[in-house]
């Protein structure tokens, strides 16, 4: 664990902003002054693992390939670290009202149509994974974490053995074991607006099995009726976006949000 005032390549550390399962990421700054403060993203010393190496710096790669306003930017990288945009504000959960987080999912599902059209699929759309600016003015929502994004091309030439996934978005091609696609981002962007504007995810379980089980087999939940907010329109345009086959879905994330927007509004 690193300690405010070490140093670290050309960066110095500031202090830890937070730490994940492999991971702890440090608020940093330029040691001779240069730029603003980054976000220092450092694999815990048991994870440095071929693995995790390899995740780490496809993070980095996806990320800087799919540069656009509201993805994260990537600064540098090196054997077990990446340098990225500082992004004060937490995640979309810390934004107040639905108008705001609306204006959030607008603005990722911005990011999402442009990842997919350079043939990239994120693979881990969640509230955790949308951070904000602060103030929410300056930049909006930044989509983070491309640590399991995917090249559509690539999934092209080898076959998939393995694919993780969030399960309370996870996509039902995807628990079939189905490449990932962008229909598969759009149902975790949908699962992710049910949760930002109900404040919980379409479908809950208290077993991983059961949870699956409710992404394969469950119809999506209607909150027209027993939300008052909720008109009729927002139950039908969600389970559009949620249709168990990805072929029946939006074609584009922005179209979802779109709609749901309008209907809301």
């Amino acid at each position: 664990m690193l300690k405010p005032m070490d140093a670290f390549g050309d960066y110095v550390i500031d202090g830890v902003i937070g730490h994940g399962g492999t991971a702890t990421v440090y608020q940093a700054h330029h040691a001779a002054g240069l730029g603003e403060p980054v976000a220092l993203k450092v694999l815990d010393e048991h994870h440095r693992d071929a693995f995790n190496l390899t995740r780490l710096q496809r993070e980095f790669e996806f990320a800087r390939r799919t540069a656009h306003p509201h993805v994260v930017t990537m600064y540098e990288s090196g054997p077990g670290w990446l340098a990225m945009q500082l992004i004060r504000g937490g995640t979309a959960t810390n934004l107040p009202g639905r108008d705001l987080r609306l204006t959030a999912l607008a603005q990722i599902a911005s990011a999402l149509d442009h990842v997919h059209a350079l043939g990239v699929v994120h693979c881990d759309v969640k509230p955790s994974n949308i951070l904000v600016s602060e103030p929410f003015s300056a930049g909006g929502a930044i989509l983070t974490d491309f640590g399991i994004a995917r090249s559509l091309a690539e999934d092209a030439k080898n076959r998939l053995t393995h694919v993780e996934a969030s399960l309370p978005y996870a996509a039902p091609e995807v628990l079939h074991g189905h490449s990932p696609s962008a229909a598969s981002d759009e149902y975790a962007l949908a699962c992710t607006t049910v949760e930002l504007l109900t404040g919980s995810t379409p479908f809950n379980g208290h077993t991983s099995m059961s949870l699956v089980n409710a992404h394969l087999n469950s119809p999506v939940p209607k909150y027209s009726r027993h939300l008052d907010w909720v008109p009729r329109a927002f139950d039908s345009i969600l389970a559009k976006a949620m249709a168990k086959s990805p072929d029946l879905r939006y074609q584009s994330c922005s179209e979802f949000i779109s709609l749901i927007t309008r209907a809301i509004g």
